[in-house]
């Protein structure tokens, strides 16, 4: 453990919460908690000085009020040590961003800014197909486990009163649901002993045409006939323009329209246009082969 100025103790290092989650929760637990008074001289050391370590003792004395806000997402099937880190993430935002003049603790400022990477990190994750992307999809994700008063399908006066609750349509709310209780079956087939079990996951049925002999022969035929057009474009430039479509695009070696301005006397917005002429007269010699 190491003192600052505060008198407060932390822990020299602290590993990551997916590493070793409850030696992680413990070490937080230990941290001590802030007075106001200390609090508020870390925040002006930071928010005036930018004083880093201040920083850092703010967002270290806070982590414990994080994991607590993760665990009410616990629901969701996620790992824990993800949405700590994510939620960590909002509190470093919320500790850059807050400001000491404005009267409230920083618990009560930063709340919002932790819910929020949380919330983007549950809707990124807890299915493959995203059910939430609109404002109003969102606040019914996160609110209708908790407004549905059993486990079983809601009839519609229960929609009806949830909707009124939410401020969204009847039809959002019975949507929601079943996007919420939808089975999500696994795209590749589960490892299984019992070779008479039949498969039916979802990559099995999908045809895999990366070696198929016969696509294989005509991608190699298109690459081969456009570069043979390509070279035949070429050729029908003057040795102006094709020299710059060489160098500013073929060459490993690129060279800058600065470069080709100098060699050739002109404006880099010259060497532009040519360079615009010539890309125009290499497509319309390409169409017509």
């Amino acid at each position: 453990m190491t003192t600052d100025s505060s008198n407060q103790l932390m822990p020299l290092s602290l590993s990551a919460p997916g590493v070793n989650l409850g030696a992680y929760i413990s070490t937080v637990n230990q941290i001590p908690i802030l007075t106001a008074e200390q609090e508020k001289e870390l925040a002006e050391r930071y928010y005036y000085d930018q004083d880093l370590d201040a920083a850092k003792l703010l967002v270290m004395s806070h982590l414990r009020f994080v994991v607590h806000i993760a665990r009410s997402y616990a629901g969701y099937g996620l790992p824990q040590g993800d949405l700590i880190q994510e939620g960590n993430l909002g509190l470093m935002k919320a500790v850059k961003r807050f400001d000491p003049n404005m009267g409230v603790r920083l618990v009560s400022f930063a709340v919002h800014w932790i819910k929020a990477e949380i919330h983007e990190y549950v809707i990124r994750n807890w299915r493959i197909v995203k059910i939430a992307t609109t404002k109003a999809q969102r606040k019914l994700f996160f609110n209708l486990r908790s407004l549905k008063k059993s486990s079983k399908r809601l009839t519609l006066e229960e929609a009806k009163s949830i909707a009124n609750d939410l401020n969204v349509t009847p039809e959002q709310v019975l949507e929601m649901e079943g996007r919420l209780t939808a089975y999500d079956a696994a795209f590749e087939a589960q490892g299984d002993d019992d070779d008479d079990t039949p498969h039916t996951a979802p990559a099995l049925y999908l045809e895999d045409n990366r070696y198929d002999p016969a696509r294989l022969i005509e991608e190699e035929d298109y690459e081969e006939q456009s570069t043979s057009a390509l070279h035949e474009a070429m050729e029908q430039l003057d040795d102006r323009s094709r020299n710059i479509l060489q160098r500013r695009w073929l060459d490993d070696d690129k060279s800058t329209l600065h470069e080709l301005a100098a060699e050739y006397n002109v404006s880099a917005e010259r060497i532009r246009q040519l360079e615009k002429n010539a890309m125009e007269k290499i497509k319309t010699a390409m169409s017509a082969s």
